[in-house]
C-alpha cells in the first residue's frame, strides 16, 4: 500500500551536451564555434559531433566517409576515452553533492533521485538549476537537465530543449505534454514498431494512449501495457544507486541503427575498453563478460561468457565480447540500435593478489593489470591513440 503522506518523487536526468566533442573544445578553446567530430578516422565511425557539425547532418555511428562528405571542413579528433572518463568523474562528484542516489546510464548521463534532498537544496527545479550552474562553473561544460516525478519523464524532459535545456514536467501536466509528441518518443518504440503503429493510424503519444488494447497488443505484444502507462506519463521504476550495482558496464544507443559488422565491432571495442578502465579505476575484477544487443525492432538479447580467471584486462574483455557478438549472437546481418558490454561476478582486485586464486592466476592478472595501468596513464596524458596493444587478428 502506498503511503498517502509520502513526498512525491523528484527525479532528475542529467545529460551532457555533445559530451566528447565538448570536452575537446574545452581542452582546445581554439575549436570553439567550429564543427568538431570525435572519431571518424580512416574507416571508422563517428563517436560524437558538436552541434556545429550536426547542422550538416553529421551524427554518431555515421561512417567517417559519409561524415567527411557532409562536412569536409570539420575538425576530426581521435577519441580520448581516459580523458572523457576523467571529466565524467568530475561531473559525478558534482552530482554527489546533491544526493547519493545516482544511477549512471553512460559516461555522459545519469538519473538522480533528489526527493530527500529538497529540504536542503530546494525543489527539484532548484536542484536542477544548481547542478547546471556548478557543472558550467566548476568544469566548463553544458548540461541539459530534465526534472520530473519519474525516470521516463525526466529523460524526455532533458531531451526537449537541447542544448543547455532545463525542462520540468509535473505529473499533472504529463499527459497533456506527451499527447502531441510522436510515438518514437516513447521508450520501446523503435523504427519497426513506429511503422506498425503508423499503419494502424497511431502517430502521436496521445493517439496511442487512446488506442484499443487489442490493437496495441497485436503490434507490441506483452510490451503493450507498458506503452500505455508511459503514454500517460507513469513510470514507477526506482533510481538504482551506483553502489548497488552488481556489474560494471557501458552501453550505447545509436542515433541510427547499425548493420555494418565493422562499425559494430568498432563500437564494441570502445565499450569493452570503457568497461575495463572503469573496473580498474574501481580496483575490481570480474569473471563474466556480458553482451547486450538490441535490434531495430527493440528485441533485446543477452549473451555471457564466464572466464577461467577474474580480470579487468582490456584485451581479455574485448576478445570475449567479440566472441559473443560474432560467434554466439546469431545476428544474421540484422541492424542494431544498442550495444552494451558489462563485467559481472565481481571481486575486489586485492583479493586476487592476496591468494584467493592460484599462483598462476595471480601472476597473469598482476602482469596484465600492470600493463593496463601503464597504458591508462599514457592514454590519459597523450590520448587514447598514443599506445595500443599488439594482438592477433581474429580469424575471418
Amino acid at each position: 500500500m502506498t503511503d498517502a503522506t509520502a513526498k512525491p518523487r523528484a527525479i532528475i536526468h542529467v545529460d551532457m551536451d555533445a559530451f566528447y566533442a565538448s570536452v575537446e573544445v574545452m581542452d582546445r578553446p581554439e575549436l570553439a564555434g567550429k564543427p568538431v567530430i570525435v572519431g571518424g578516422q580512416s574507416r571508422g565511425v563517428v563517436m560524437a559531433a558538436s552541434y556545429e557539425a550536426r547542422v550538416f547532418g553529421v551524427h554518431s555511428a555515421m561512417s567517417s566517409a559519409r561524415a567527411r562528405k557532409l562536412c569536409p571542413h570539420a575538425v576530426f579528433i581521435e577519441p580520448r576515452m581516459s580523458r572523457y572518463a576523467e571529466v565524467s568523474h568530475d561531473i559525478h562528484r558534482v552530482l554527489q553533492a546533491f544526493t547519493p542516489i545516482i544511477e549512471p546510464i553512460s559516461i555522459d548521463e545519469a538519473f538522480l533521485d533528489v526527493t530527500g534532498s529538497q529540504s536542503l537544496f530546494g525543489s527539484g527545479t532548484d536542484i536542477g538549476r544548481a547542478i547546471k550552474q556548478r557543472i558550467r562553473g566548476e568544469i566548463g561544460l553544458i548540461a541539459s537537465i530534465g526534472v520530473a516525478p519519474n525516470k521516463y519523464l525526466a529523460k524526455l524532459a532533458s531531451d526537449l530543449e537541447k542544448p543547455d535545456g532545463l525542462v520540468v514536467i509535473a505529473q499533472a501536466e504529463a499527459e497533456a505534454r506527451l499527447a502531441p509528441l510522436p510515438v518514437w518518443r516513447l521508450w520501446g518504440v523503435g523504427k519497426v514498431t513506429e511503422a506498425a503503429l503508423e499503419q494502424a493510424g497511431i502517430r502521436t503519444i496521445g493517439e496511442l494512449a487512446r488506442a484499443p488494447d487489442a490493437i496495441l497488443e497485436r503490434i507490441a505484444g506483452s510490451y503493450a501495457p507498458r506503452l500505455k502507462l508511459l503514454a500517460r506519463g507513469i513510470d514507477d521504476r526506482p533510481v538504482v544507486a551506483d553502489g548497488e550495482a552488481k556489474s560494471i558496464g557501458a552501453e550505447n544507443t545509436f542515433e541510427r541503427d547499425i548493420a555494418d559488422a565493422a562499425a559494430l565491432r568498432t563500437e564494441l571495442d570502445l565499450l569493452s575498453e570503457r568497461v575495463a578502465q572503469r573496473a580498474r579505476a574501481a580496483d575490481t575484477v570480474g569473471f563474466t563478460v556480458n553482451l547486450k544487443a538490441r535490434y531495430a525492432d527493440f528485441t533485446t538479447v543477452t549473451r555471457a561468457k564466464t572466464l577461467a580467471e577474474a580480470t579487468a584486462d582490456s584485451v581479455i574483455i574485448r576478445d570475449a565480447a567479440r566472441e559473443l557478438l560474432e560467434k554466439r549472437l546469431d545476428r544474421e546481418g540484422r541492424a542494431m540500435r544498442l550495444l552494451g558490454v558489462s563485467l559481472s561476478n565481481l571481486a575486489h582486485a586485492e583479493d586476487v593478489t592476496r591468494g584467493l586464486f592460484d599462483a598462476s592466476a595471480r601472476t597473469s592478472t598482476s602482469r596484465n593489470r600492470t600493463l593496463d595501468s601503464v597504458m591508462d596513464s599514457l592514454r590519459a596524458r597523450f590520448g587514447v591513440g598514443a599506445v595500443r596493444r599488439g594482438t592477433k587478428r581474429s580469424p575471418r
